[in-house]
Protein backbone atom coordinates (compact mmCIF):
# COMPACT_ATOMS: atom_id res chain seq x y z
CA UNK A 1 0.00 0.00 0.00
CA UNK A 2 2.68 2.37 0.30
CA UNK A 3 4.99 1.90 -2.81
CA UNK A 4 3.15 5.21 -4.46
CA UNK A 5 -0.38 4.49 -5.20
CA UNK A 6 -2.99 6.40 -5.48
CA UNK A 7 -6.11 6.54 -2.78
CA UNK A 8 -8.64 4.41 -5.08
CA UNK A 9 -5.82 1.74 -5.74
CA UNK A 10 -5.06 2.11 -1.70
CA UNK A 11 -8.80 1.02 -1.31
CA UNK A 12 -9.20 -1.02 -3.69
CA UNK A 13 -6.10 -3.30 -2.47
CA UNK A 14 -7.76 -3.28 0.87
CA UNK A 15 -11.12 -4.38 -0.67
CA UNK A 16 -9.55 -7.70 -2.25
CA UNK A 17 -7.36 -8.07 0.75
CA UNK A 18 -10.58 -8.67 3.54
CA UNK A 19 -11.65 -12.00 1.79
CA UNK A 20 -7.56 -13.12 1.33
CA UNK A 21 -7.05 -12.34 5.39
CA UNK A 22 -10.51 -13.05 6.61
CA UNK A 23 -13.52 -15.00 6.55
CA UNK A 24 -15.62 -11.71 5.85
CA UNK A 25 -16.40 -9.94 2.38
CA UNK A 26 -16.09 -6.13 1.60
CA UNK A 27 -19.37 -4.63 1.52
CA UNK A 28 -19.11 -1.09 0.86
CA UNK A 29 -16.07 1.79 1.03
CA UNK A 30 -16.05 5.60 1.69
CA UNK A 31 -13.63 7.63 1.04
CA UNK A 32 -13.38 11.72 2.49
CA UNK A 33 -11.60 12.47 -1.35
CA UNK A 34 -14.70 10.90 -3.29
CA UNK A 35 -16.93 14.02 -1.71
CA UNK A 36 -18.48 11.53 0.71
CA UNK A 37 -19.99 8.95 -2.33
CA UNK A 38 -20.36 5.59 -1.45
CA UNK A 39 -18.82 2.84 -3.76
CA UNK A 40 -19.47 -1.11 -4.22
CA UNK A 41 -16.11 -3.50 -4.01
CA UNK A 42 -15.60 -3.18 -7.70
CA UNK A 43 -15.86 0.72 -6.89
CA UNK A 44 -19.05 1.46 -8.79
CA UNK A 45 -21.01 4.02 -7.30
CA UNK A 46 -23.32 2.47 -4.46
CA UNK A 47 -26.65 3.49 -3.86
CA UNK A 48 -27.51 2.72 -0.06
CA UNK A 49 -28.65 6.01 1.79
CA UNK A 50 -28.83 4.32 4.59
CA UNK A 51 -25.49 3.03 4.44
CA UNK A 52 -24.26 6.70 3.91
CA UNK A 53 -25.67 8.67 6.85
CA UNK A 54 -24.99 5.56 9.30
CA UNK A 55 -20.89 6.00 8.25
CA UNK A 56 -21.40 9.94 8.55
CA UNK A 57 -23.13 9.49 11.69
CA UNK A 58 -19.62 6.94 13.16
CA UNK A 59 -17.40 9.99 12.00
CA UNK A 60 -13.79 8.69 12.92
CA UNK A 61 -14.60 5.87 14.95
CA UNK A 62 -15.85 2.29 13.91
CA UNK A 63 -18.98 0.34 14.70
CA UNK A 64 -21.84 -2.06 13.62
CA UNK A 65 -23.65 -1.09 10.79
CA UNK A 66 -27.12 -2.63 9.61
CA UNK A 67 -27.23 -4.89 6.43
CA UNK A 68 -29.69 -5.81 4.01
CA UNK A 69 -29.69 -9.68 5.34
CA UNK A 70 -28.98 -11.67 8.37
CA UNK A 71 -25.39 -11.84 9.74
CA UNK A 72 -22.74 -9.55 10.69
CA UNK A 73 -21.66 -6.02 9.51
CA UNK A 74 -19.09 -3.65 10.70
CA UNK A 75 -17.74 -0.06 9.65
CA UNK A 76 -14.00 -0.01 10.45
CA UNK A 77 -12.60 3.60 10.39
CA UNK A 78 -9.86 4.64 8.02
CA UNK A 79 -7.57 7.04 10.48
CA UNK A 80 -5.34 9.19 8.70
CA UNK A 81 -2.93 11.88 10.12
CA UNK A 82 -4.78 15.01 10.96
CA UNK A 83 -7.85 14.05 9.95
CA UNK A 84 -10.41 10.90 9.00
CA UNK A 85 -9.67 9.48 5.42
CA UNK A 86 -13.42 7.35 5.47
CA UNK A 87 -14.81 3.72 6.12
CA UNK A 88 -14.35 0.22 4.84
CA UNK A 89 -17.58 -1.56 5.56
CA UNK A 90 -17.21 -5.74 5.87
CA UNK A 91 -19.69 -8.68 6.42
CA UNK A 92 -20.03 -11.89 6.81
CA UNK A 93 -22.55 -14.85 7.62
CA UNK A 94 -21.57 -14.71 11.80
CA UNK A 95 -19.33 -12.78 13.78
CA UNK A 96 -16.03 -13.66 12.94
CA UNK A 97 -13.51 -14.90 15.41
CA UNK A 98 -11.07 -12.13 17.35
CA UNK A 99 -7.89 -13.29 15.21
CA UNK A 100 -9.84 -11.56 12.30
CA UNK A 101 -11.30 -9.01 13.65
CA UNK A 102 -7.80 -8.29 15.24
CA UNK A 103 -6.79 -8.34 11.53
CA UNK A 104 -9.17 -6.35 10.07
CA UNK A 105 -8.42 -3.26 12.91
CA UNK A 106 -4.87 -3.47 11.50
CA UNK A 107 -6.24 -3.82 7.75
CA UNK A 108 -8.21 -0.82 8.22
CA UNK A 109 -4.68 0.81 10.30
CA UNK A 110 -2.55 0.58 7.24
CA UNK A 111 -5.02 1.42 4.76
CA UNK A 112 -5.37 5.03 6.85
CA UNK A 113 -1.46 5.50 7.53
CA UNK A 114 -1.51 4.45 3.29
CA UNK A 115 -3.99 7.04 2.31
CA UNK A 116 -1.90 9.36 4.74
CA UNK A 117 1.14 8.51 3.32
CA UNK A 118 -0.53 8.78 -0.29
CA UNK A 119 -1.80 12.03 0.26
CA UNK A 120 1.89 13.50 1.72
CA UNK A 121 3.16 12.48 -1.53
CA UNK A 122 0.28 13.59 -4.10
CA UNK A 123 1.06 17.26 -1.82
CA UNK A 124 4.62 16.71 -2.01
CA UNK A 125 3.90 16.50 -6.02
CA UNK A 126 1.97 18.73 -5.77
CA UNK A 127 4.30 21.20 -4.15
CA UNK A 128 6.93 20.10 -6.30
CA UNK A 129 5.13 21.09 -9.39
CA UNK A 130 4.17 24.45 -7.67
CA UNK A 131 7.89 25.27 -6.72
CA UNK A 132 8.80 24.18 -10.26
CA UNK A 133 6.23 26.32 -11.63
CA UNK A 134 7.50 29.27 -9.87
CA UNK A 135 11.03 28.38 -10.31
CA UNK A 136 10.25 28.73 -14.09
CA UNK A 137 8.47 32.21 -13.38
CA UNK A 138 10.78 33.27 -11.34
CA UNK A 139 13.52 32.66 -13.89
CA UNK A 140 11.29 34.06 -16.77
CA UNK A 141 11.00 37.31 -13.73
CA UNK A 142 14.72 37.55 -13.65
CA UNK A 143 15.23 37.19 -17.40
CA UNK A 144 12.86 39.81 -18.40
CA UNK A 145 14.36 42.01 -15.06
CA UNK A 146 17.82 41.45 -16.68
CA UNK A 147 16.71 42.81 -20.21
CA UNK A 148 15.00 45.80 -18.74
CA UNK A 149 17.84 46.71 -16.77
CA UNK A 150 20.03 45.87 -19.64
CA UNK A 151 17.86 48.43 -22.00
CA UNK A 152 17.48 50.53 -19.45
CA UNK A 153 21.47 51.11 -18.88
CA UNK A 154 21.61 50.70 -22.57
CA UNK A 155 18.77 53.75 -23.07
CA UNK A 156 20.73 55.89 -20.23
CA UNK A 157 23.82 55.53 -22.26
CA UNK A 158 22.03 56.82 -25.00
CA UNK A 159 20.52 59.63 -22.85
CA UNK A 160 24.13 60.25 -21.36
CA UNK A 161 26.05 60.21 -24.99
CA UNK A 162 23.44 62.82 -26.68
CA UNK A 163 23.39 64.78 -23.44
CA UNK A 164 27.10 65.41 -24.14
CA UNK A 165 27.16 66.35 -27.24
CA UNK A 166 24.31 68.51 -26.79
CA UNK A 167 26.20 70.59 -24.00
CA UNK A 168 28.92 70.30 -26.00
CA UNK A 169 26.91 72.95 -28.74
CA UNK A 170 28.46 70.94 -31.37
CA UNK A 171 25.46 70.39 -33.42
CA UNK A 172 24.70 68.59 -36.21
CA UNK A 173 28.23 66.93 -35.82
CA UNK A 174 27.95 66.18 -32.14
CA UNK A 175 24.90 64.57 -32.85
CA UNK A 176 26.56 62.19 -35.70
CA UNK A 177 30.00 61.61 -33.77
CA UNK A 178 27.57 60.40 -30.56
CA UNK A 179 25.65 57.80 -32.68
CA UNK A 180 28.68 56.77 -34.21
CA UNK A 181 30.42 55.97 -30.69
CA UNK A 182 27.19 54.36 -29.94
CA UNK A 183 26.37 51.87 -32.57
CA UNK A 184 30.15 51.81 -34.41
CA UNK A 185 28.36 52.64 -37.64
CA UNK A 186 29.12 55.35 -40.14
CA UNK A 187 26.71 58.21 -39.50
CA UNK A 188 25.24 60.91 -41.98
CA UNK A 189 22.73 63.79 -41.13
CA UNK A 190 20.85 64.93 -44.24
CA UNK A 191 18.74 67.90 -45.23
CA UNK A 192 15.58 66.86 -46.96
CA UNK A 193 16.95 67.11 -49.96
CA UNK A 194 19.35 64.48 -49.81
CA UNK A 195 22.41 66.81 -49.26
CA UNK A 196 25.31 65.80 -46.46
CA UNK A 197 25.26 68.09 -43.47
CA UNK A 198 27.32 65.83 -41.57
CA UNK A 199 29.56 62.73 -41.17
CA UNK A 200 30.70 60.46 -38.66
CA UNK A 201 32.96 57.57 -39.25
CA UNK A 202 35.55 56.26 -41.92
CA UNK A 203 34.64 55.88 -45.52
CA UNK A 204 32.62 59.02 -46.27
CA UNK A 205 31.65 58.68 -50.34
CA UNK A 206 33.35 61.39 -52.54
CA UNK A 207 31.50 62.57 -53.82
CA UNK A 208 27.87 62.57 -51.52
CA UNK A 209 25.51 59.85 -53.62
CA UNK A 210 21.66 61.46 -54.10
CA UNK A 211 18.50 60.21 -54.99
CA UNK A 212 16.92 61.68 -57.67
CA UNK A 213 14.23 63.74 -56.63
CA UNK A 214 11.03 61.10 -57.61
CA UNK A 215 12.86 58.40 -55.40
CA UNK A 216 13.69 60.80 -52.55
CA UNK A 217 10.42 61.77 -52.18
CA UNK A 218 9.01 58.33 -51.88
CA UNK A 219 11.38 56.87 -49.52
CA UNK A 220 10.68 59.99 -47.33
CA UNK A 221 7.14 59.88 -47.45
CA UNK A 222 7.76 55.46 -46.87
CA UNK A 223 9.81 56.65 -43.66
CA UNK A 224 6.84 58.84 -42.59
CA UNK A 225 4.42 56.33 -42.51
CA UNK A 226 7.20 53.55 -40.61
CA UNK A 227 6.71 53.62 -37.04
CA UNK A 228 10.61 52.82 -36.70
CA UNK A 229 13.64 53.88 -38.68
CA UNK A 230 13.25 52.32 -42.37
CA UNK A 231 16.46 50.28 -44.01
CA UNK A 232 17.08 51.69 -47.21
CA UNK A 233 19.17 49.40 -49.01
CA UNK A 234 22.58 49.83 -47.11
CA UNK A 235 21.19 52.15 -44.88
CA UNK A 236 18.63 52.74 -41.88
CA UNK A 237 17.05 55.88 -41.41
CA UNK A 238 14.97 57.94 -39.65
CA UNK A 239 13.79 61.28 -39.97
CA UNK A 240 13.77 64.38 -38.46
CA UNK A 241 10.26 65.49 -38.20
CA UNK A 242 9.05 68.37 -36.90
CA UNK A 243 5.06 67.60 -37.45
CA UNK A 244 4.33 67.24 -40.99
CA UNK A 245 7.72 68.86 -41.96
CA UNK A 246 10.94 66.73 -42.65
CA UNK A 247 13.64 68.96 -41.97
CA UNK A 248 16.69 66.69 -42.77
CA UNK A 249 17.58 62.76 -42.04
CA UNK A 250 19.80 61.04 -40.13
CA UNK A 251 21.24 57.65 -41.67
CA UNK A 252 23.04 54.79 -40.43
CA UNK A 253 25.91 53.13 -42.90
CA UNK A 254 24.43 49.32 -42.14
CA UNK A 255 25.95 47.38 -44.75
CA UNK A 256 26.36 44.19 -43.08
CA UNK A 257 23.07 44.39 -41.33
CA UNK A 258 24.76 44.46 -38.11
CA UNK A 259 22.84 47.19 -36.11
CA UNK A 260 20.23 45.45 -33.63
CA UNK A 261 17.11 47.14 -31.97
CA UNK A 262 19.48 49.00 -29.75
CA UNK A 263 21.48 50.59 -32.65
CA UNK A 264 17.85 51.71 -33.57
CA UNK A 265 17.15 53.10 -30.99
CA UNK A 266 20.03 54.56 -30.82
CA UNK A 267 18.99 56.13 -34.36
CA UNK A 268 15.59 56.92 -33.13
CA UNK A 269 16.86 59.26 -30.81
CA UNK A 270 19.60 60.75 -32.50
CA UNK A 271 16.72 61.85 -35.21
CA UNK A 272 14.76 63.85 -32.58
CA UNK A 273 18.35 64.85 -31.53
CA UNK A 274 18.56 66.41 -35.20
CA UNK A 275 15.25 67.80 -35.47
CA UNK A 276 15.74 69.74 -31.88
CA UNK A 277 18.62 70.87 -33.27
CA UNK A 278 17.53 71.76 -37.11
CA UNK A 279 14.34 73.34 -35.38
CA UNK A 280 16.73 75.58 -33.71
CA UNK A 281 18.81 76.55 -36.54
CA UNK A 282 15.70 77.33 -38.53
CA UNK A 283 14.29 79.40 -36.09
CA UNK A 284 17.80 81.12 -35.48
CA UNK A 285 17.55 81.91 -39.21
CA UNK A 286 14.27 83.61 -39.30
CA UNK A 287 14.64 85.36 -35.85
CA UNK A 288 17.87 86.64 -37.42
CA UNK A 289 16.37 87.34 -41.08
CA UNK A 290 13.18 88.95 -39.27
CA UNK A 291 15.78 91.52 -36.60
CA UNK A 292 17.71 92.40 -39.74
CA UNK A 293 15.00 93.33 -41.70
CA UNK A 294 13.55 95.25 -38.45
CA UNK A 295 16.89 96.79 -37.99
CA UNK A 296 17.51 97.78 -42.07
CA UNK A 297 13.37 99.45 -41.55
CA UNK A 298 14.52 101.54 -38.95
CA UNK A 299 17.88 102.83 -40.46
CA UNK A 300 16.34 103.70 -44.00
CA UNK A 301 13.32 105.70 -41.58
CA UNK A 302 15.87 107.11 -39.43
CA UNK A 303 17.05 105.92 -35.97
CA UNK A 304 19.52 106.72 -33.42
CA UNK A 305 23.12 106.16 -33.57
CA UNK A 306 23.31 104.21 -30.15
CA UNK A 307 20.13 101.68 -30.84
CA UNK A 308 21.56 101.28 -34.41
CA UNK A 309 24.99 100.17 -33.75
CA UNK A 310 23.62 98.62 -30.11
CA UNK A 311 21.73 96.26 -32.46
CA UNK A 312 23.60 95.75 -35.38
CA UNK A 313 26.75 94.24 -32.98
CA UNK A 314 24.09 91.88 -31.75
CA UNK A 315 23.46 90.69 -35.40
CA UNK A 316 26.94 90.40 -36.47
CA UNK A 317 27.15 93.54 -38.46
CA UNK A 318 29.43 96.86 -38.05
CA UNK A 319 27.88 99.63 -38.61
CA UNK A 320 30.72 102.16 -37.49
CA UNK A 321 32.74 102.29 -40.63
CA UNK A 322 31.01 104.38 -43.48
CA UNK A 323 28.03 102.86 -45.49
CA UNK A 324 26.41 103.53 -48.72
CA UNK A 325 22.51 102.74 -49.49
CA UNK A 326 22.15 101.56 -53.21
CA UNK A 327 18.95 100.45 -54.81
CA UNK A 328 18.81 97.30 -57.09
CA UNK A 329 16.08 97.56 -60.09
CA UNK A 330 16.06 94.62 -62.68
CA UNK A 331 13.17 94.33 -65.02
CA UNK A 332 14.32 91.49 -66.44
CA UNK A 333 13.85 89.41 -63.04
CA UNK A 334 10.50 87.12 -62.83
CA UNK A 335 10.14 87.86 -58.91
CA UNK A 336 10.91 89.86 -56.40
CA UNK A 337 12.74 86.60 -54.83
CA UNK A 338 15.20 85.70 -57.96
CA UNK A 339 16.22 89.80 -57.56
CA UNK A 340 17.33 89.05 -53.64
CA UNK A 341 19.05 85.44 -54.53
CA UNK A 342 20.77 87.34 -57.32
CA UNK A 343 21.89 90.39 -55.14
CA UNK A 344 22.94 87.85 -52.35
CA UNK A 345 24.67 85.65 -54.36
CA UNK A 346 26.67 89.09 -56.52
CA UNK A 347 27.25 90.33 -52.77
CA UNK A 348 29.28 87.37 -51.35
CA UNK A 349 31.31 87.29 -54.36
CA UNK A 350 31.81 91.23 -54.55
CA UNK A 351 32.25 92.92 -51.15
CA UNK A 352 34.26 91.11 -48.82
CA UNK A 353 32.16 92.51 -45.66
CA UNK A 354 28.51 91.59 -44.49
CA UNK A 355 25.31 93.78 -45.93
CA UNK A 356 22.09 94.75 -44.84
CA UNK A 357 19.11 93.89 -46.96
CA UNK A 358 15.64 95.54 -47.60
CA UNK A 359 12.58 94.43 -50.15
CA UNK A 360 10.38 97.25 -51.96
CA UNK A 361 8.56 97.04 -54.67
CA UNK A 362 10.07 95.90 -57.97
CA UNK A 363 13.82 96.71 -56.15
CA UNK A 364 16.22 95.98 -53.76
CA UNK A 365 18.42 98.19 -51.13
CA UNK A 366 21.47 97.26 -50.00
CA UNK A 367 23.29 98.73 -46.46
CA UNK A 368 26.63 98.20 -47.74
CA UNK A 369 30.17 99.77 -45.80
CA UNK A 370 32.01 101.52 -48.35
CA UNK A 371 34.98 99.49 -50.03
CA UNK A 372 38.50 100.22 -48.50
CA UNK A 373 39.71 100.19 -52.43
CA UNK A 374 40.63 103.53 -53.80
CA UNK A 375 38.13 103.54 -56.33
CA UNK A 376 34.82 102.45 -55.28
CA UNK A 377 32.93 102.54 -57.90
CA UNK A 378 34.71 99.83 -59.36
CA UNK A 379 33.32 97.87 -56.83
CA UNK A 380 29.43 98.70 -57.79
CA UNK A 381 30.31 98.61 -61.62
CA UNK A 382 31.42 95.00 -60.45
CA UNK A 383 28.41 93.98 -58.22
CA UNK A 384 26.30 95.04 -61.14
CA UNK A 385 28.39 92.95 -63.92
CA UNK A 386 28.23 89.54 -61.92
CA UNK A 387 24.24 90.54 -60.98
CA UNK A 388 23.86 90.50 -64.72
CA UNK A 389 25.81 87.28 -65.45
CA UNK A 390 24.13 85.39 -62.20
CA UNK A 391 20.32 86.38 -63.75
CA UNK A 392 21.41 86.13 -67.43
CA UNK A 393 21.01 90.03 -68.25
CA UNK A 394 22.21 93.57 -68.37
CA UNK A 395 18.96 95.36 -68.11
CA UNK A 396 19.33 95.85 -64.47
CA UNK A 397 20.36 99.70 -62.83
CA UNK A 398 21.74 100.11 -59.68
CA UNK A 399 21.72 103.76 -57.93
CA UNK A 400 24.29 104.72 -54.54
CA UNK A 401 23.86 107.31 -52.60
CA UNK A 402 26.23 109.16 -50.81
CA UNK A 403 28.58 108.17 -47.94
CA UNK A 404 27.05 107.93 -44.24
CA UNK A 405 29.18 108.08 -41.55
CA UNK A 406 26.58 107.28 -38.27
CA UNK A 407 23.62 105.46 -39.14
CA UNK A 408 21.35 108.01 -38.64
CA UNK A 409 22.64 109.36 -41.97
CA UNK A 410 21.11 106.34 -43.87
CA UNK A 411 17.99 107.79 -44.68
CA UNK A 412 19.91 110.45 -46.29
CA UNK A 413 21.75 108.28 -48.49
CA UNK A 414 18.65 106.05 -49.33
CA UNK A 415 17.01 109.22 -50.83
CA UNK A 416 20.45 110.41 -52.72
CA UNK A 417 19.84 106.25 -54.11
CA UNK A 418 16.84 106.45 -55.29
CA UNK A 419 17.36 109.89 -56.84
CA UNK A 420 20.52 108.34 -58.86
CA UNK A 421 18.43 105.65 -59.84
CA UNK A 422 15.46 107.68 -61.12
CA UNK A 423 18.48 109.14 -63.29
CA UNK A 424 19.72 106.12 -64.43
CA UNK A 425 16.21 104.24 -65.59
CA UNK A 426 15.18 107.91 -66.95
CA UNK A 427 18.56 108.24 -68.94
CA UNK A 428 19.32 106.99 -72.41
CA UNK A 429 21.23 104.03 -71.39
CA UNK A 430 18.95 102.53 -68.66
CA UNK A 431 21.48 99.55 -68.02
CA UNK A 432 24.07 100.31 -65.51
CA UNK A 433 25.72 102.32 -62.10
CA UNK A 434 24.91 105.64 -61.26
CA UNK A 435 26.77 106.93 -58.27
CA UNK A 436 24.77 110.31 -56.16
CA UNK A 437 27.97 111.71 -56.17
CA UNK A 438 28.72 112.21 -59.83
CA UNK A 439 25.39 113.24 -60.96
CA UNK A 440 26.37 117.00 -60.97
CA UNK A 441 23.56 119.05 -61.95
CA UNK A 442 21.48 116.28 -62.56
CA UNK A 443 20.85 116.67 -58.58
CA UNK A 444 18.75 120.08 -59.25
CA UNK A 445 16.45 117.64 -61.42
CA UNK A 446 15.30 115.02 -58.98
CA UNK A 447 14.50 117.05 -56.13
CA UNK A 448 11.30 118.02 -58.38
CA UNK A 449 11.39 121.64 -57.11
CA UNK A 450 9.12 124.43 -58.41
CA UNK A 451 12.04 125.93 -59.57
CA UNK A 452 12.87 123.54 -62.02
CA UNK A 453 9.41 123.50 -63.22
CA UNK A 454 9.65 126.35 -63.84
CA UNK A 455 12.48 126.42 -65.63
CA UNK A 456 10.93 123.55 -67.67
CA UNK A 457 8.13 125.33 -68.25
CA UNK A 458 10.05 128.55 -69.28
CA UNK A 459 12.06 127.00 -71.70
CA UNK A 460 9.20 123.86 -72.89
CA UNK A 461 6.08 125.46 -71.77
CA UNK A 462 5.05 126.19 -76.06
CA UNK A 463 5.84 122.86 -77.00
CA UNK A 464 4.47 121.06 -74.04
CA UNK A 465 1.50 123.06 -74.70
CA UNK A 466 1.66 122.18 -78.58
CA UNK A 467 1.87 118.12 -77.34
CA UNK A 468 -0.68 118.13 -75.59
CA UNK A 469 -3.32 120.05 -77.98
CA UNK A 470 -1.86 117.46 -80.62
CA UNK A 471 -2.18 113.38 -79.61
CA UNK A 472 0.41 112.65 -82.53
CA UNK A 473 2.48 115.27 -81.65
CA UNK A 474 5.78 114.34 -80.07
CA UNK A 475 8.29 117.62 -80.17
CA UNK A 476 9.68 117.91 -77.02
CA UNK A 477 10.63 114.23 -77.17
CA UNK A 478 11.74 115.26 -81.06
CA UNK A 479 14.24 117.78 -79.45
CA UNK A 480 15.39 115.78 -76.61
CA UNK A 481 16.60 113.29 -78.88
CA UNK A 482 17.97 115.48 -81.05
CA UNK A 483 19.98 117.01 -78.40
CA UNK A 484 20.97 114.13 -76.97
CA UNK A 485 22.57 112.84 -80.49
CA UNK A 486 24.32 115.94 -80.41
CA UNK A 487 22.43 117.80 -83.36
CA UNK A 488 23.10 114.57 -85.64
CA UNK A 489 20.14 113.98 -88.00
CA UNK A 490 20.83 110.46 -89.02
CA UNK A 491 21.60 109.16 -85.37
CA UNK A 492 18.29 111.14 -84.08
CA UNK A 493 16.15 110.22 -87.38
CA UNK A 494 17.22 106.25 -86.32
CA UNK A 495 16.47 106.67 -82.06
CA UNK A 496 13.42 107.93 -83.41
CA UNK A 497 12.71 105.36 -85.94
CA UNK A 498 11.54 108.15 -88.25
CA UNK A 499 12.37 109.62 -91.81
CA UNK A 500 14.38 112.52 -92.17
CA UNK A 501 11.92 114.39 -93.59
CA UNK A 502 10.41 114.15 -90.55
CA UNK A 503 12.59 115.21 -88.38
CA UNK A 504 13.36 118.41 -90.81
CA UNK A 505 9.76 119.05 -90.48
CA UNK A 506 9.51 118.60 -86.26
CA UNK A 507 12.65 120.30 -85.78
CA UNK A 508 11.36 123.54 -87.99
CA UNK A 509 7.84 123.33 -86.44
CA UNK A 510 9.98 123.46 -83.00
CA UNK A 511 11.87 126.76 -84.38
CA UNK A 512 8.40 128.38 -85.04
CA UNK A 513 6.51 127.32 -81.85
CA UNK A 514 9.21 128.46 -79.66
CA UNK A 515 10.62 131.37 -81.13
CA UNK A 516 13.91 130.08 -80.41
CA UNK A 517 16.84 130.06 -82.48
CA UNK A 518 18.41 126.07 -82.17
CA UNK A 519 21.78 127.06 -83.62
CA UNK A 520 22.51 129.71 -80.57
CA UNK A 521 25.12 128.11 -78.20
CA UNK A 522 23.13 129.45 -75.21
CA UNK A 523 19.66 128.42 -76.04
CA UNK A 524 20.84 124.61 -77.31
CA UNK A 525 22.48 124.52 -73.66
CA UNK A 526 19.48 125.68 -72.13
CA UNK A 527 17.07 123.44 -74.04
CA UNK A 528 19.27 120.52 -73.80
CA UNK A 529 19.10 120.75 -69.75
CA UNK A 530 15.60 121.78 -69.73
CA UNK A 531 14.90 118.20 -72.01
CA UNK A 532 16.44 116.77 -69.35
CA UNK A 533 14.89 117.98 -66.21
CA UNK A 534 11.60 117.58 -68.11
CA UNK A 535 12.77 113.96 -68.76
CA UNK A 536 12.77 113.41 -65.03
CA UNK A 537 9.89 115.40 -63.89
CA UNK A 538 7.37 113.65 -66.04
CA UNK A 539 8.11 110.66 -64.59
CA UNK A 540 7.87 112.12 -60.83
CA UNK A 541 5.61 111.43 -58.51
Amino acid sequence: MSDGRTERQIIDLAVTSVASLTSCHPVASLLAGDAGELRAPDGTPLDRPELTAQLHLLEDVDGPVSRTGPGWARAYALRAVGGHAGHLVVAADAEPRADELLLLQMLAQQTGLALTTAALHLRQREVAEELRALNTELTDVNDRLAATVFDLELRSKVHETFGAAAASGAGETGIVEALHQLTGLPVAAEDQFGNVRAWAGPDRPEPYPRAPGRQRAALLADTRRSPRPLRDRDRIIALAQSRDEVLGVLALIDPGHRAGDHARLALEHGAVMLCIELSHLRNMAHTELRLRRELVEDLLAGTDDDSALSRSEALGHDLRPPHRVLVVRWPAARTEDVIVRGVEQAVLRVLPTGVLLARRPGCVVIVAPQPEDHDHRSRWTELHRTMAKGLRGTAGSIGVGGLCTTPSAVPKSYAEAQRALYIRVRSSTPAGVTVYDDLGIYRLFTSGGDEVKGYVQEWLGPLLDYDARSSRSELVTTLWQYLECGGNYDSTAQALLIHRSTLRYRLRRIREISGLDLGAVDVRLNLHVATRAWQILQGAP
